[in-house]
């Protein structure tokens, strides 16, 4: 199996993302703008931005969105649980990827982590 690295990080041992074979394996992506900072508004703002994260990522890969199978998601606050739904179902219409989601402090002062799968065939 072919196996692709991308991202890695100059400090901390991950990578953005690893492409094994067909599938696409994402780390979690928390709200950093372009200039590296944490987004630190609501969870509407927080998710678009890790969502738009993760189409740039999954870009670098040679996949999108629409190739995502499986999301895992943490939230912060259960409480901001439907707004984030809201603004999730807009990069994921009909129909969605599989998905978990659980309450969970995360690393980092973010509101919201989600790390994906994506399945894109490298000979399509």
């Amino acid at each position: 199996m072919n196996k692709q690295v991308f991202g890695v990080h100059p400090v901390v041992p991950l990578s953005s993302a690893v492409r094994a074979g067909d599938f696409v394996f994402l780390s979690g992506q928390v709200p950093f703008d372009s200039a590296g900072m944490l987004v630190d508004e609501d969870i509407e703002t927080q998710t678009r931005q890790v969502l738009d994260n993760i189409a740039a990522a999954l870009e670098e890969t040679g996949a999108s969105l629409n190739d995502v199978v499986k999301t895992t998601i943490w939230l912060t606050d259960p409480e901001d649980f439907q707004r984030f739904n809201a603004v999730y179902a807009e990069y994921f219409p009909h129909p969605p990827p599989a998905r978990s989601c659980v309450g969970s402090s995360l690393m980092v002062k973010a509101k919201v982590e989600i790390e994906v799968v994506a399945y894109r065939p490298l000979s399509t």
